[in-house]
């Protein structure tokens, strides 16, 4: 940076972004977690181990879990007793915790006959299991038939002693009391995140449809079997899924449960990586603790949505300055309120940055994930830089304190005027379009000069026998010729145009056959070649047709784009994109240079890049001198930008 109002510019922004940072990261008060808590779902899959798959943890790895919770919880609440998972009331009651067996029920009924009769068996042998839960979700799910999973619910009551029942949503419960009466107890899901409530009005709606079913079952226990938030996974309506909604929602719940007296089982202990498959990415972020068994939020200290966002906003700062010195070491003619809004665009995009890359390794990363990752980071990186570049072209168009090289319209009071060839290629064009042309040309407002037209390869006579003709009664500086066969295509017939360009000739200007050119184009740019080092002087591309549709207005605004902001700012570099219309070359480097390409279907910008490669100079005045016509459908644009790019490649 070189000056010191860049300098307070940069410190000011970075000021502003750590305060930005530290405002949407306040601390939040929320009341403290209780010493131990009622019950969590317990699921003690680990990374890599799924129930779907037959991959089920071992009882050294469940009973490590069971010793983290230990002396916090009194119950865990299972789901099956498949595998390892039948193991979990013996282990539990060594560590002194209670457990809610669950017996999964599904399609399958032979293993709903399995599932019935371990955790039969389990009940009868663990005095630590509190309630049987036969099934989860039948009825939501639709696994089998309400009258199947009353029989289930009727077999496990009258085998066992302990209470026995379900767990539904709340609206399933209300949609179908019947189930109520083979139960000794209704278990309700309370998980307002899936029913899109905003999470400040989480708590109040759960317990609102907590205490529907009390009135609706007055008889009946009501049973909190699952309530939660998610930490992570996509917004549903009016719900956001992260750690600090997280940690508020459960929070409050719990201040709610512990004085209402409700037995609740928290969704859920650990995170679950392998439900996302089946319920998307929330799925797998429904823990308290993460997958490796880590405490996601804080229990009693205020809640921070990011807590590590000091790091975060000095890496955002770090990696926006960086980018400053770039841009201002470049830009030593910007006014402060193109710094200010570089600034704003920098520390935005860098901040950006590094919370996506920040949300995405929070993630629980596979190597597709990861795979499909980093090509999306790769792909957002190009999106900024692109936004970077046009932000920078932006800023110096608008508010730079001079212009070293724009260039302006020039006056040669009274000095001799070299002669100017103008070509005029034409493929099947319109003749009354191309005739309109040659009308805009013979008005020009300068003395020496020649019009050549080249149709080539037009195999309709009544296309451009009407231009020859007129070109015959406009007199002799305009030439007509029809080329056929000519190879080439535009470029081929440019240098066609070369060869039979007047000996005379010094400078030689290309239009395209549908541009009306005012008359004062080659009296204003033709001076610019007085500077022996001026290879090219080019004039904006522009158009006349930008009211006709909605179409061509937008193409029309972004056309100006690049030519009254790109172009401005190439120009100050040399740099400039020569294009094949509005354009003037000195002739002899033309020619000495080997003419036009015909191998590139983008002559123009090739040829420039010839010109400056043999250390010449180019001028851009960014005023219209000459409008032509747009492509009239989307299929013409995308056909002019594909041959745009891919010549340009």
């Amino acid at each position: 940076m070189k000056s010191l109002p860049g300098l307070l510019i940069a410190a000011a922004f970075a000021a502003l972004t750590c305060a930005v940072w530290a405002f949407l990261n306040r601390p939040a008060a929320e009341p403290p977690w209780p010493h131990r808590v009622q019950g969590f779902s317990f699921s003690p899959f680990r990374m890599g181990e799924d129930p779907t798959h037959q991959l089920f943890p071992t009882d050294a790895e469940i009973d490590a879990d069971l010793k983290l919770l230990a002396g916090r919880i009194n119950t865990v609440r299972t789901y099956s007793v498949e595998g390892a998972l039948r193991d979990i009331p013996q282990l539990a009651e060594r560590r002194g915790i209670n457990v809610a067996v669950g017996a999964w029920i599904d399609d399958h009924r032979d293993n709903n006959e399995r599932q019935l009769e371990t955790a039969i068996e389990l009940a009868r042998t663990h005095l630590n299991v509190m309630r049987v839960f036969v099934g989860n979700e039948v009825v939501l799910q639709g696994y089998v038939p309400i009258k199947e999973l009353e029989g289930y619910l009727d077999r496990a009551r009258e085998a066992i002693g302990q209470p026995v029942g379900t767990a539904e949503p709340w609206h399933v419960w209300l949609e179908h009391p019947e189930l109520a009466a083979h139960c000794d107890f209704i278990g309700v899901h309370l998980l307002p995140y899936w029913e899109g409530v905003n999470v400040e009005e989480a708590v109040g709606f759960s317990l609102e449809q907590f205490h529907r079913l009390q009135k609706a079952f007055p008889t009946k226990q009501v049973i909190v079997a699952e309530v939660g938030w998610p930490s992570r996974g996509r917004t549903h309506l009016n719900a956001v899924a992260s750690e600090a909604n997280e940690a508020l929602f459960l929070r409050r719940f719990l201040q709610r449960a512990e004085h209402e007296q409700i037995i609740y089982y928290l969704m859920e202990a650990f995170d679950q990586p392998w439900k996302a498959f089946q319920e998307g990415s929330p799925g797998s972020y429904w823990g308290v603790y993460d997958v490796n068994r880590v405490p996601k939020f804080a229990f009693t200290a205020a809640i921070v949505r990011v807590p590590e966002w000091h790091i975060l906003a000095a890496i955002s700062v770090a990696i926006a300055l960086m980018i400053f010195f770039i841009f201002y070491f470049n830009s030593a003619t910007l006014r402060n309120r193109g710094r200010s809004f570089l600034a704003v665009v920098v520390y935005t995009a860098a901040t950006i940055i590094v919370w996506v890359f920040y949300d995405f390794t929070q993630q629980y990363l596979t190597i597709s994930s990861v795979v499909a990752g980093v090509l999306l980071l790769l792909g957002m990186l190009g999106v900024v830089l692109v936004l970077l570049s046009e932000a920078h072209e932006w800023a110096e168009a608008h508010w730079v304190t001079f212009r070293k090289r724009l260039g302006q319209p020039l006056h040669a009071n009274g000095a001799p005027q070299p002669k100017v060839s103008i070509h005029v290629p034409a493929y099947n064009e319109p003749p009354e379009m191309v005739i309109e042309t040659l009308e805009a040309l013979a008005r020009l407002d300068y003395s020496n000069f020649e019009v050549l037209i080249i149709d080539n390869n037009t195999r309709n006579e009544a296309v451009w026998r009407p231009v020859e003709a007129h070109c015959a009664r406009l007199g002799e500086r305009f030439r007509f010729f029809h080329v056929a066969p000519l190879a080439g295509f535009k470029a081929g017939a440019l240098n066609f145009a070369l060869e039979h360009t007047a000996p005379d000739a010094q400078i030689v200007a290309v239009i395209d056959s549908d541009y009306v050119v005012d008359p004062a184009w080659l009296r204003d740019l033709v001076p610019g070649f007085q500077d022996p080092r001026t290879a090219v002087v080019q004039a904006p591309q522009d158009y006349r047709d930008e009211c006709v549709s909605a179409f061509k207005a937008m193409c029309y605004a972004e056309y100006r784009g690049f030519f009254h902001i790109g172009m401005i700012t190439r120009n100050e570099r040399n740099a400039i994109i020569q294009h094949g219309t509005m354009t003037l070359v000195r002739r002899r480097l033309l020619q000495s240079s080997g003419g036009w390409a015909e191998w590139c279907i983008t002559e123009d910008a090739e040829l420039g890049l010839r010109i400056f490669e043999a250390g010449y100079q180019a001028t851009y005045v960014p005023t219209s001198y000459g409008r032509g016509l747009m492509p009239d459908t989307f299929i013409d644009f995308k056909k002019q930008r594909f041959r745009w790019a891919y010549g340009a490649m």
